[in-house]
């Protein structure tokens, strides 16, 4: 491989494209609020340019994690390999590329309307100082949680103009949502983490982390039928929770021992929670 082509790889590899799965967690909840904002027809524009903004900025988000994580990455076994802690790629050179991505994002934001950018600058924030939170709390997963969910009121903001109260009862569901699943991602590094003095849920929670994400999964589900009864959805939308809530049971299953690949799993498993209410909105508006 030419050094070019290592390069490319390498900050490739920084901002997670080789690993789509996250963004595509991310960019559920954006899509399901766009679907509700627009009655299932939302607006070309705003849909690519949401579309876009979550990939490049859940991109950026990575970047600056590793890059705050620099000091703690080479010591736990899951990141070890990533290109700045493997010293692939310098901590300057990932900030430049960090900044770059806002860029990119801050320009497709610009195609909106001004509630929606003003909005933005709170997005950029809480994505910039998440991966800072580890430090300082033991609830970096819940902060997580208001940053990536901020993807919703965004959306019904580019979409309606405006925001309403389902888009809170919607972000609400996100945000615990996103603390659920990032919980589970910090079971495979809780024992590195309690090595190295990194803070997480999975650490606070301890052995009721299990039961306290068995609660969430709970509200989080009434919190989504609370928001089909405000839109006055159809059954389809109902069914689509019934499946989403096997797929919760199962996650419990697999993190029913802690063992770290099927945590690991669980974690992975929410992408399909997340395409599984997109499929019963989808229909909600396009055949029922």
């Amino acid at each position: 491989m030419s050094a070019f082509r290592e390069s490319v790889y390498n900050y490739w590899v920084l901002a997670r494209f080789d690993r789509p799965i996250g963004a595509l967690i991310l960019l559920w909840p954006a899509l399901w609020a766009l679907w509700l904002a627009s009655d299932g027809k939302p607006d070309f524009l705003v849909l690519t340019v949401i579309t876009l903004g979550v990939v490049v900025m859940r991109a950026a988000g990575c970047v600056i994690n590793d890059y705050a994580d620099r000091d703690f990455d080479p010591h736990v076994e899951r990141t070890k390999a990533r290109p700045i802690a493997a010293g692939k790629i310098k901590p300057t050179s990932a900030l430049i590329f960090f900044a770059v991505l806002c860029i990119i994002a801050f320009g497709l934001v610009l195609l909106l309307n001004t509630l929606t950018i003003a909005l933005s600058f709170i997005g950029a924030f809480l994505a910039a100082s998440y991966p800072f939170m580890k430090r300082y709390t033991h609830l970096p997963q819940a902060y997580l949680g208001i940053a990536f969910g901020w993807a919703v009121p965004m959306a019904f903001a580019a979409q309606m103009g405006f925001i309403p109260l389902v888009a809170w009862v919607l972000y609400l569901a996100v945000a615990l949502w996103a603390l659920v699943y990032d919980t589970m991602y910090a079971m495979v590094d809780k024992d590195d983490d309690l090595k190295i003095g990194v803070k997480s849920t999975a650490i606070l929670f301890g052995h009721y982390d299990r039961h306290i994400m068995a609660v969430l999964q709970l509200v989080i589900l009434l919190l989504l039928f609370i928001v089909g009864e405000l839109q006055s959805l159809s059954i389809v939308y109902y069914l689509s929770l019934l499946v989403a809530a096997g797929f919760s049971i199962y996650q419990q299953t697999l993190i029913f021992h802690r063992e770290k690949t099927a945590c690991f799993r669980a974690f992975l498993n929410n992408n399909w929670f997340g395409f599984v209410i997109f499929v019963g909105l989808l229909l909600n508006y396009h055949i029922a």
